[in-house]
């Protein structure tokens, strides 16, 4: 397991919010992180059938383009009645002509499962893997995985993608009526930092 040593981290991502999540679980090891927007970096197409596989594409596009070590996950939901999808098409389910709805992409995935007549509870996965890569190429990978099921209707207006249908195991509230500091600590997010902090920073 290769340890980070460096102060400068990029973060291989577009989105705000996922870099503020990440700017506070990594708050105490004194690292500057920027984003690929910092950098005026695009976004790579993501080829690959694995979350795996998309999260090396980011984060060595970026640690390349850079010369500094950089970080990305890929994360998604699974859903054991529709035999794991849509998994790393999880936001692709929410694609329309105007941009992502993802009230859409749970409407879809609730169709989906009562055409299946799928068994209850309804058990499902939320999964993130990280991979930080060096520019010289090698890297590290940490999966994350958060237990759950999907529940009908939606509920509450927190977090973001498919929260609102997916109770954690262990919970009666779901994703969306968690706050969301709470959902961070306990996410598949979460899971796959505590494997990166204690593999590459502890």
């Amino acid at each position: 397991m290769s340890r980070f040593d460096g102060t400068q981290l990029v973060i291989a991502t577009h989105n705000a919010g996922k870099l503020e999540e990440i700017a506070d679980l990594l708050s105490p090891y004194g690292v500057t992180l920027t984003s690929n927007a910092d950098h005026g970096l695009p976004e790579p197409d993501e080829t690959e059938e694995t979350f795996v596989g998309n999260a090396r594409i980011k984060a060595h596009a970026a640690a390349k383009a850079t010369g500094l070590p950089a970080l990305a996950d890929d994360s998604g939901i699974e859903i054991d009645g529709l035999n794991g999808a849509p998994g790393v098409r999880t936001a692709d389910w929410a694609e329309t002509p105007a941009g992502r709805d993802f009230g859409i992409a749970m409407q879809r995935a609730w169709d989906a499962l009562e055409a299946a007549n799928a068994a209850f509870p309804r058990t499902a996965r939320f999964c993130c893997t990280l991979v930080l890569a060096w520019p010289d190429g090698h890297d590290e990978v940490f999966p994350g995985v958060m237990p759950g099921q999907i529940v009908w209707p939606p509920r509450g207006g927190q977090g973001h993608g498919y929260d609102p249908i997916f109770q954690p195991e262990g919970s009666n509230v779901t994703f969306g009526e968690m706050d969301r500091w709470e959902k961070n600590r306990i996410s598949h997010r979460a899971d796959a930092f505590a494997k990166l902090l204690a593999g590459c920073f502890a």
